[in-house]
């Protein structure tokens, strides 16, 4: 399966082909009666692979033992046609109980009143073990839509295989800044002979500029849902990728256009780039992949920038239908996901790592060396003194992918950075209706 790079951003490495299982099928498109037995029906959806609705329905058993008269069906979907079938099943008038919620798409779907507000619900989901940084993720003004599935954030992750093999050292991940970026990459492909490039992120992935911006001392989406990034931090952005592109060590323009859709597909795997942005929730199936020499960094640019840019994320959240009939049920099963360690033993990191401290703490003995790693990671992060993740506001889609199509044209020199950033900010002022 060949994938465009555009197309590979999206799916995240949660793309996947896979037979349904017995309780959890592919595709959705109803929830039916929500009832069965006499007893509970909840529906639950959510996107992923085979692999992960596996380990969802181990932990679903376990849930469905413990809360006798409580079923579960659930349906997944690959992620690029969740988010149509999602809006779908809600415009029929039919939104499952419980459902996988993407950041960008939670202002679209709380602000017309279709999520549950979890604060009129205290007590019925513990947020006790939860930092001020997690549980702030779904909040809007003064009410909660959705609790992290789980939690990750992005690193740059690099080839010490390959730094061995030509002799270059390592930067320093807790001191070291874009320039020191630049340089890495430069001396790798210059000692490879240009059969390995240094480095490759995708500059249209909005957490990566999100970072980026948040270090320059501006936010790219403000916390009244407007847009902060400036015209200047625009054009520095696509300057800098240009510039390490021009150097050698950034990949030619269309090197990513068509790439597997999957770890052992990437150009990590592959031994023809050195290092990459990947989502922390990844970095098993990427150092497997890689040969299992990986080095999980900080971003460039967290201590010798204005302000520090990397925030506690998540790959997506898990909310309530405002229009469930089994709310008491819905909630009970959330609580389950996100506070009972054997919920978390069940699906590991899947879904990133668990959003409760305490749980993450507890399962990361009974974890993979390297989502222990993954987990380390987060867990320093969340006692560190972070900037919030602010909610993406409506339109935030299509800021999406103006972004992409705009980086389009300057990888490929139809436009500069500064015709680019006009461009992107025209565009995401009109998405955002200003």
């Amino acid at each position: 399966m060949v994938l465009s790079r555009r197309n590979l951003v999206k799916l995240a490495a949660l793309t996947g082909l896979g037979a349904g299982l017995t309780a959890c099928g592919r595709g959705f498109g109803g929830g039916g009666d929500g009832s069965e037995g006499g007893g509970v029906q909840l529906n639950m959806v959510w996107w992923g692979d085979a692999s992960r609705a596996q380990k969802t329905q181990a932990a679903l058993d376990i849930f469905q033992k413990k809360n006798p008269g409580v079923t579960v069906k659930t349906e997944y979907q690959d992620s690029g046609p969740y988010k149509d079938k999602l809006a779908t099943r809600f415009a029929a008038g039919d939104p499952p109980d419980l459902m996988m919620m993407r950041m960008d798409s939670l202002r679209e779907y709380a602000d017309r009143g279709a999520l549950l507000d979890l604060n009129r619900h205290t007590g019925a989901v513990g947020v006790s073990g939860l930092s001020e940084s997690v549980k702030s993720l779904a909040a809007v003004g003064d009410k909660n839509y959705g609790i992290a599935s789980g939690l990750n954030t992005i690193g740059f992750v690099v080839n010490r295989t390959l730094t061995e093999k030509y002799g270059v050292k390592i930067p320093d991940g807790n001191t070291w800044g874009w320039k020191d970026l630049a340089t890495f990459a430069r001396e790798i492909s210059e000692a490879s002979g240009k059969k390995v490039y240094g480095t490759g992120f995708e500059p249209a992935t909005l957490a990566n500029i999100i970072v980026y911006t948040r270090q320059r001392g501006e936010d790219f989406y403000t916390s009244d849902g407007r847009l902060g990034i400036s015209e200047a931090t625009i054009v520095a952005w696509f300057e800098m990728v240009e510039a390490m592109r021009k150097e050698g060590g950034f990949p030619p323009a269309g090197f990513f256009e068509n790439i597997g859709g999957g770890a052992e597909q990437s150009y990590l795997a592959k031994g023809t780039l050195a290092s990459q942005i990947i989502p922390t929730n990844n970095f098993l199936s990427y150092n497997a992949a890689a040969g299992g020499n990986l080095a999980l960094l900080r971003m460039p640019g967290e201590t010798t920038e204005k302000r520090r840019g990397q925030s506690i994320d998540t790959p997506a959240l898990w909310s309530i239908a405002a229009q469930s009939k089994h709310q008491a049920e819905a909630l009970k099963l959330l609580d389950f996901l996100i506070n009972d360690p054997d919920a978390s033993k069940a699906t590991g990191t899947t879904r990133g790592v668990p959003a409760n401290a305490e749980v993450a703490a507890e399962v990361k003995p009974s974890l993979p060396h390297d989502d222990q790693v993954a987990t380390d990671y987060l867990i320093a992060l969340q006692k560190e003194d972070l900037p919030r993740a602010y909610t993406y506001p409506p339109g935030s889609s299509a800021i999406a992918s103006s972004l992409e199509s705009i980086a389009t044209e300057v990888e490929f020199g139809r436009q500069t950075p500064q015709q680019a950033a006009r461009a992107f900010l025209d565009a995401g002022r009109k998405a955002l209706g200003g």
